[in-house]
Formats: structure tokens, C-alpha cells, sequence
């Protein structure tokens, strides 16, 4: 009982995030002056796919898994979007996830919608080869819906290059041939792209850049917090230790690390366990809540949602706050943040690095012509700099805080394009 209570809980806190997303998404579109049946169209997905995936375990028993796969909208192209293994992944989730990719790629101007993917499991109580047959079996059941032209998973949390390469390989037997585009965030001997597993972390470095030159910050001795140390706020703390930045504490599920002469980051790499761990090595530790209230330039929460709320959004002392995490500050906080003049670059922009890698990883897949990091690095930071300053200059131009005009630049290119095609 209580592991489904729990997961109702969930369930309440992932339809109030998708509330609040479409909260914004019809400000947005008011704004920009499309039509109430325009709203109506971009609420939710035009398809949601629910699957059962039966697995037989290594015990000889056979468990049935719940998957999904939304496809928000296809106006502009194919879908896109990563698919996520964990124990709390809802309906209501993977819907809300998918709205955000079609704004990430409308954002970064891909020629893209935006898809989401969950199996609801915990990947980290289940063996490899247990794995192997979820993956494979989730593909059986979502294959007449993708493909490269159609709707292109990618990795998500608690998914990685290995789950993709075993997806890619059951939709090549499925289909008889080999499509590496039907799927990104794949190892590079299989068609990955350079530069994949760092892009969101690299893209959130861009953003850290740019809005610090917007307010006169330099990074070379700038004071950083990073809330969580998975995979993107790991990679974060490295390049903003490289770029010079006293990171002056992270955290993980255990507690927050603390030193305001900036923590020795490559040592704290060094240390940390497979899933991200650190502080639970360490004695005198300090809660989240009092990590995200210290006074620094720059927070980045990397965590999970709902952390800045309007109970502490007056606490935060930061001059910049960058969301490298899905929705981590609440609509309430985000007002209170934009009317204490606290620079937000929001979730969509900042964590887009990923999606457009992605993106690139699709391109080199379809052209079979394959580029150096360099040639990747080089092409994302474009990108991200162009979207930094599109949705800045809408903030400014507009008078709205900066969630609201990245979302009027994300909705817009798949507001027009369903315009075109007459579907409103």
C-alpha cells in the first residue's frame, strides 16, 4: 500500500506541474495573440500511448511494467524527447515533460516537437539482463508509433547509452533494417554523436556566461552553488571549476557540502559513488534549505522540482538564478525572483544543450557524415547564444519575466506552423 500511496503523491505533484505549465503556455500564447482554440490544441499531446511490457525476471517470475510515450505535437517535424526508468513516473509527468521538449525545440529552433517517454520500474533493483528485456519490450510496444521521421526517443533519468543501443537494435529487427536516427544518446560506435554526454552541462555553461555578462559578473572568481551532483551538476561544477568560478558548495539526496573559498571539485569527482554521491562521506555537512539560501552570484539548482517556492524565494541571495533542473522554482517564486530583479534563465532555455546535441546526433545519423567535438561544441554554442539573446530581448521588449518570453519563443514556432497547416 504504501509504495502506490506514494506514487499517488507523485501523481498530485506531477498534475500540478503540468498545471502550472499551462498556466504559461496560455499567457504565452494571449501575449502573442493566437486564439483560445489554439490553447486548446497545445495543452496537452494530440497522442498518449499507455503499454504494458511483460518481463520475465531472473527468479523464473514474470512482471508486468506500465509504460508511456506522449507526443505533443508534430506541427513542425517529428517528436522528440528522452525516456526516463523510475519508480515515480506518472501520466501526468511524461505529458508536462513532453510540452517542455516541444518549447526546448521551439526555443533552439530544431525542427522538432517535443515527445516524452517513462516506464514506470526502479532500473537500480534490476539486473542487466532484466533491463535488456524492459528496454527491448518497450520498444515492441511503442514501434508503430516512432521512428526517425516519426517520434526519436533519447536517454532520460536512469537511462543511458547502453538502454538506447539495445532500443535501437530491437527497432532495427523490428523494422530489418538498421535506423541509427531512430534514436539519439547512443554509443558512438552505434552512430552517437561527440559531444553528447556533456551537451546539457555544456549548454548550461553558455547560459551561466551570457546572463553573467549581462550583469557584469565575471566568471573568473564568481561564486557558484550547485544543487545536485548527477549527471549535468557534475559535469557543471567541472566546467565552471575549469572556468575559473569558487563553486562554493553542491549538493546531493544526502546534504549539502559548504566552503566559502570554493570546494576542490576534481576531488570531489574523484570520490563520488555511480549514482552521484558525495556528502554522505563527509561529517559536517548543511541541509538543502540552508545551502540554496547562502549568498552567492550564481545558483543552479540540477536537482529535482519544486525547490524555490515562495516560502524561501525571498531568501535566495543570488544575483543570477540558472534552472539546470525540470521545473525547480515555482510560479509563485518566479514572480517573487523577477520583482526582486534576480536574473532567472529558465529550465527551458537553459537545460535546451541536450535536445540540440540530439539534434545533431539525428542529422549525422541521417547524412551518415560524422563531426568532431569541436565542429560540435562550436555548433551548440551558436545556438545556445542565439536562443540566450532571443528570449532576453523578448523579456525586454515585452516586460515579462523571462520564463513567460521563453516560452512566447518556444510555443511561437509551433503556434505558426499548425497555422499553416490548418489545424487552427
Amino acid at each position: 500500500m504504501n509504495q502506490q500511496s506514494d506514487h499517488s503523491i507523485h501523481e498530485q505533484e506531477h498534475l500540478a506541474l503540468l498545471a502550472s505549465t499551462q498556466v504559461v503556455i496560455k499567457k504565452a500564447l494571449q501575449k502573442l495573440g493566437y486564439p483560445e482554440a489554439m490553447y486548446e490544441l497545445l495543452k496537452e499531446p494530440l497522442r498518449m500511448l499507455t503499454v504494458r511490457i511483460p518481463v520475465r525476471m531472473d527468479d523464473g517470475s514474470v512482471r508486468v511494467f506500465t509504460g508511456y510515450r506522449a507526443q505533443h505535437n508534430d506541427a513542425v517535424g517529428p517528436t522528440k524527447g528522452g525516456v526516463r526508468f523510475h519508480p515515480n513516473v506518472t501520466e501526468p509527468e511524461v505529458i508536462a515533460l513532453s510540452i517542455w521538449m516541444s518549447l526546448k525545440a521551439g526555443i533552439v529552433d530544431l525542427p522538432y516537437g517535443g515527445g516524452k517517454g517513462g516506464i514506470v520500474c526502479d532500473p537500480r533493483t534490476m539486473s542487466f539482463r532484466e533491463l535488456e528485456a524492459l528496454s527491448r519490450g518497450y520498444v515492441r510496444a511503442i514501434s508503430q508509433v516512432v521512428g526517425p521521421a516519426k517520434d526519436i526517443p533519447a536517454p532520460d533519468v536512469f537511462t543511458n547509452s547502453q538502454i538506447m543501443a539495445w532500443m535501437m537494435d530491437e527497432y532495427s529487427r523490428i523494422r530489418e533494417f538498421d535506423s541509427p536516427g531512430f534514436i539519439t544518446g547512443k554509443p558512438l560506435v552505434l552512430g552517437g554523436s561527440r559531444g553528447r554526454e556533456t551537451a546539457t552541462a555544456k549548454g548550461v555553461t553558455i547560459m551561466i556566461r551570457e546572463a553573467a555578462k549581462k550583469r557584469g559578473i565575471d566568471i573568473e572568481g564568481a561564486r557558484v552553488i550547485i544543487q545536485g551532483f548527477g549527471n549535468a551538476g557534475s559535469f557543471l561544477a567541472k566546467f565552471m571549476h575549469d572556468a575559473g568560478a569558487k563553486v562554493i558548495a553542491i549538493s546531493d539526496a544526502y546534504g549539502s557540502l559548504h566552503d566559502p573559498e570554493g570546494l576542490d571539485i576534481p576531488h570531489l569527482l574523484d570520490r563520488r559513488d555511480s549514482f552521484g554521491t558525495i556528502t554522505n562521506q563527509f561529517k559536517n555537512t548543511i541541509s538543502n534549505k540552508e545551502m540554496l539560501e547562502l549568498d552567492c552570484d550564481i545558483l543552479v539548482p540540477a536537482a529535482v522540482e519544486n525547490q524555490i517556492t515562495k516560502e524561501n524565494a525571498d531568501q535566495i541571495k543570488a544575483d543570477i538564478l540558472v534552472e539546470a533542473a525540470n521545473g525547480p522554482t515555482t510560479l509563485e517564486a518566479t514572480e517573487i525572483l523577477h520583482k526582486r530583479g534576480i536574473l532567472l534563465v529558465p529550465d527551458v532555455l537553459a537545460s535546451a544543450g541536450g535536445v540540440t546535441v540530439s539534434y545533431f546526433e539525428w542529422v549525422q545519423n541521417n547524412q551518415g557524415y560524422y563531426w568532431s567535438e569541436e565542429e560540435v561544441e562550436k555548433k551548440l554554442e551558436e545556438i545556445m547564444v542565439n536562443a540566450f539573446e532571443n528570449v532576453y530581448q523578448t523579456a525586454h521588449s515585452r516586460q515579462v519575466d523571462m520564463r513567460l518570453a521563453a516560452y512566447m519563443v518556444g510555443v511561437r514556432k509551433m503556434a505558426e506552423a499548425s497555422r499553416f497547416r490548418g489545424w487552427v
